[in-house]
């Protein structure tokens, strides 16, 4: 069914026919005629299904149609600002034809130019829990107008530990509101935070939410650790590994990865919890704009981020849980585009790998890199890995063994060293 049937205001279906789109997604299919008919919304979809525009569009709807006075009217909380920034610019890509303003809250920039903006009144706000607190305890937002509240990923703010504050939030806004909790996963935490927070919802669930999308083709290579970015470099020789998205356990990791793709003249940047906002901004925008080839990235951008055309999706660091798996994968064959995510899995993650294998109930497919001497031996620390560690037994008996040599004797003389000759008493 088209855009159209939907009933929304001309400037919104300019937009979107601007943007290319033709028809909606089954999320946005379900969910939108739910949320313009006033209703609390439980929306269960995988990632990359389109949720931003299932709640988005009705919003934008609503508020274009609304006579009453005050601001804001709609809140929008995101677990990462990388999500609340691309939540903010859907908004005002949908909305350009409107009149409404929308306001970006979160922390890593200065707090008085987001003042400033609130101040000039905003009609949607889209915020981080913590940044909005800390706003909400000076008291530069009235919330006393708001219609709409959405928590989008809730189940990622629930495993930020963002329960807290979203309580706090939740306790200055109106209670005559109407709520809508987006997520990937549904989990007996998100079931309770309905029921605090909404007046009987109804609830849409696309796909199985468990399951990786079906857009995503997958794959495996078991490769010794010390190789992995030695196969990393020959997968991106291929022409077809255009825009590649590298996902790593640890910022240290990242660093050392990104550095080791420079080293061989790959267009790179990286982004991880440990860089400042505009760093991280810049880093996904050159990734955006094809200035980097690959970004190298944690599992900070494994949820919402929504970038245009990623080709691949490589597992560099294999993930610990299979949800996580599903979320970084997803990252690629996006609103039904097709994609590839390939995991790199050494020997010491294969329980991994069948755990992955029984939580999405299908085997994944193993290749092999012809042509890679997956034989080569170790030269040291590789990108992503830390040096090997001695054995912790035979550095605990060098440590007892040098605290005997030095512990004094009865006579409150120490022993003498080997090696050394006894003087003898003239």
């Amino acid at each position: 069914m088209p855009f159209r049937n939907f009933g929304l205001e001309t400037g919104i279906l300019s937009a979107l026919q601007k943007s290319g789109y033709a028809r909606p997604t089954p999320v946005q299919d379900a969910a939108i005629p739910v949320v313009m008919q006033g209703n609390d919304l439980i929306a269960i979809a995988k990632t990359g299904t389109g949720k931003t525009a299932a709640f988005v569009l009705p919003i934008l709807h609503r508020l274009s149609q609304s006579k009453a006075q005050g601001t804001p009217k709609a809140l929008i909380l995101a677990p990462t600002r990388e999500l609340a920034v691309q939540i903010t610019e859907n908004i005002q890509n949908y909305g350009q034809h409107l009149t409404l303003r929308v306001a970006a809250i979160y922390g890593g920039v200065d707090e008085e130019d987001q003042i400033q903006t609130l101040r000039k009144g905003a009609h949607i706000i889209v915020a981080t829990p913590g940044r909005l607190i800390a706003l909400i305890e000076r008291q530069k937002i009235d919330f006393q107008a708001l219609e709409v509240l959405v928590l989008d990923e809730a189940d990622r703010m629930l495993h930020m530990g963002f329960l807290p504050a979203i309580e706090s939030i939740v306790e200055s806004l109106p209670r005559r509101r109407q709520t809508l909790m987006f997520s990937a996963t549904l989990s007996k935490e998100i079931e309770s935070l309905a029921r605090s927070f909404q007046f009987k919802p109804k609830r849409i669930q696309i796909g199985d939410q468990s399951n990786p999308a079906e857009t995503v083709k997958q794959s495996v290579y078991e490769v010794p650790p010390h190789l992995k970015g030695a196969m990393l470099l020959e997968l991106l020789k291929h022409p077809n590994f255009s825009r590649v998205l590298v996902f790593v356990r640890m910022k240290d990791g990242a660093n050392r990865l990104t550095e080791f793709l420079q080293a061989s003249q790959i267009k790179v940047t990286k982004l991880h919890s440990s860089r400042s906002q505009e760093q991280r901004l810049k880093a996904l925008q050159d990734f955006k704009d094809g200035k980097a080839k690959v970004l190298v990235a944690t599992d900070i951008v494994a949820r919402g981020i929504d970038i245009d055309g990623v080709s691949h999706v490589v597992n560099y660091d294999f993930p610990v849980n299979p949800e996580d798996y599903v979320h970084r994968i997803g990252r690629t064959g996006r609103a039904e585009a097709q994609g590839e995510a390939i995991s790199f899995v050494p020997r010491g993650d294969l329980n991994l790998l069948d755990h992955l294998e029984i939580s999405i109930g299908e085997r994944i497919d193993r290749k092999r890199l012809r042509g890679f001497d997956y034989y080569a031996k170790t030269q040291g620390p590789k990108p992503g890995e830390k040096p090997p560690r001695q054995d912790w037994r035979k550095r605990t008996r060098e440590m007892e063994s040098k605290k005997a040599a030095n512990k004094p004797t009865k006579s409150g003389a120490r022993p003498a060293n080997k090696g050394t000759k006894k003087h003898r008493k003239k």
